[in-house]
């Protein structure tokens, strides 16, 4: 023990004095009239990646390019470093000749983790590597921290987390995957806007967090003297919209919940939801099989996606199985036959479901799904046809009005996806909250609220409209491969410094 104490110790004393010396190179450079924080603009002309790719083009002609540096090798009058960017990373060649011994004199002095900019020709070395050779090196911003060991990588996931820019940095795992995100976003985008749907924006401080059960985040809104809640959903304000005569929108915005973290759960996170005037949860399966298949293609350049040890077939249909239907098949349950609540009670007892007093046989239809038929379905898979007491701002199947016309989408045992053919009737919507709010009384902290101002949008008339809901997070959790929202969210929530233990 103690000699582990001494060699921490040591470490520290060591770290100490090469932050030191990186304080003491700034003050030099600060000194001579060379502080590169000074430096406002550096003009680039191409990325590293950019510079191998059309290297053909490029041979011999003049580049500049600007990253930070990740390795340094001195060797005498001529020295080679590699420049990581954006797009990936090059190495380059400096020679005191070609930049003069002051400028080499400098740079024999950078430490890796600067920023520089190079200005140089393009060409191959003895050893085939494409490369840059320097004729300027300019220092644009000293780095005054020391990067972790670069061959091993930063592999400590609360520093990855909390560090979001280091990680980046050493990890090109990690800034992959947070580049592919943003090109899934703008697909999606491009799919909705060539199916006619407008973008909007809703409020996020709202006095009512309906549309989903879940717990909401409250905070006062001083200048008002209110008492408000951050929205839980999307669906509320994308309503009214339909009701307005805008018959196809959609919204990708942050939610919050009040909720638990865990490698699928974030207490805020990015939801897109749309609605479409005229159309059922049908015609949401369809739009939803195309735009998985076409994201994905687009993306990732197939349809076939590598997750975990499954491989995720988006190119083929999707199976469609009715609740009572998967729970007869996995949990060997047939809801049909329980003729009440009592009943189903009794089924969950013997099968050893836990409930509460509250629940009906709905509810606990739900229960028999979640705990036996989720992780089952790998493959994506539409779970069809949920119960009315689930389901509170759902239309009612006319032939089964105990059951709503809604589907959830699964895909590796995880809920990807929520959509309804969305209740229009303002006396059942009424009704619905009403017996949400009884709920609410009971115990259940995550029941939705009587909305006035909704239910008069109602009123006024909405067509039939179909509406769907997505976990923006755990699709691109899918696409990239990704076992932890956290790997997918570039500042994931986490306990401040000091109170992880408390």
């Amino acid at each position: 023990m103690i000699l582990a104490e001494q060699k921490n110790q040591q470490k520290t004393q060591d770290l100490n004095q090469l932050l030191k010396v990186r304080y003491e190179k700034l003050s030099d450079l600060q000194a001579n009239n060379k502080n590169p924080f000074e430096i406002t603009k550096f003009d680039v002309t191409h990325h590293s990646q950019e510079v191998k790719d059309n290297y053909d083009v490029l041979e011999g002609k003049e580049v500049t390019i600007a990253g930070r540096m990740m390795f340094k090798r001195v060797m005498g009058k001529a020295s080679f470093c590699n420049i990581q960017d954006l797009k990936g990373s090059i190495q380059v060649y400096v020679a005191r000749d070609d930049i003069g011994e002051d400028s080499y004199k400098d740079f024999k002095k950078y430490d890796v983790g600067d920023i520089v900019g190079i200005k140089g020709t393009v060409f191959t070395t003895k050893t085939g590597e494409k490369s840059i050779h320097a004729t300027e090196v300019t220092l644009l911003s000293k780095s005054l921290q020391i990067l972790p060991e670069k061959f091993h990588g930063l592999t400590d996931t609360d520093i990855r987390y909390r560090q979001r820019y280091v990680d980046l940095i050493m990890n090109s795992e990690t800034k992959d995957a947070f580049i592919k995100r943003s090109q899934i976003l703008s697909s999606i985008r491009r799919f909705l806007d060539g199916q006619g749907f407008m973008e909007v924006e809703t409020p996020m401080l709202v006095p009512n967090a309906g549309g989903a059960a879940a717990r909401p985040f409250e905070t006062h809104y001083n200048a008002l003297d209110e008492d408000v809640k951050l929205r839980i959903s999307l669906e509320l304000y994308l309503k009214r919209l339909i009701v307005g005569g805008l018959e196809r929108v959609y919204e990708i915005g942050r939610v919050f919940r009040n909720e638990g973290i865990d490698t699928r759960h974030n207490p805020e996170f990015t939801l897109m939801e749309l609605y479409q005037a005229y159309t059922d949860y049908y015609g949401m399966m369809d739009l939803t099989e195309n735009m998985f298949r076409t994201v994905a293609q687009e993306v990732c350049g197939t349809t076939t996606i590598p997750y975990a040890e499954e491989m995720i077939d988006l190119g083929k249909p999707f199976e469609r199985i009715t609740m009572l239907d998967a729970v007869k098949k996995y949990a060997g349950v047939d809801f049909n036959e329980i003729a009440d609540t009592e009943e189903a009670k009794k089924i969950a007892k013997e099968h050893h479901i836990e409930f509460e007093e509250r629940h009906t046989k709905g509810d606990i239809l739900n229960l028999f799904f979640e705990e036996f038929v989720e992780e089952k379905l790998i493959q994506p898979t539409f779970v069809m046809d949920h119960p009315v007491e689930i389901s509170p701002l759902t239309k009612r199947k006319p032939e089964n009005p105990d059951y709503v016309e809604r589907f959830e989408l699964f895909i590796y045992g995880r809920e990807m996806a929520n959509s309804y053919s969305e209740l229009n009737d303002p006396i059942d919507q009424r009704e619905r909250f009403a017996a949400q709010e009884e709920a609410f009384a009971a115990g259940d902290d995550e029941a939705n609220h009587t909305d006035e101002d909704f239910l008069n949008a109602l009123s006024i008339g909405m067509p039939p409209t179909g509406g769907i809901g997505y976990g923006i997070d755990r699709l691109v959790m899918l696409l990239t491969n990704q076992p932890s929202i956290r790997d997918v969210l570039l500042f994931p929530t986490m306990k401040t410094l000091g109170k992880e233990n408390q």
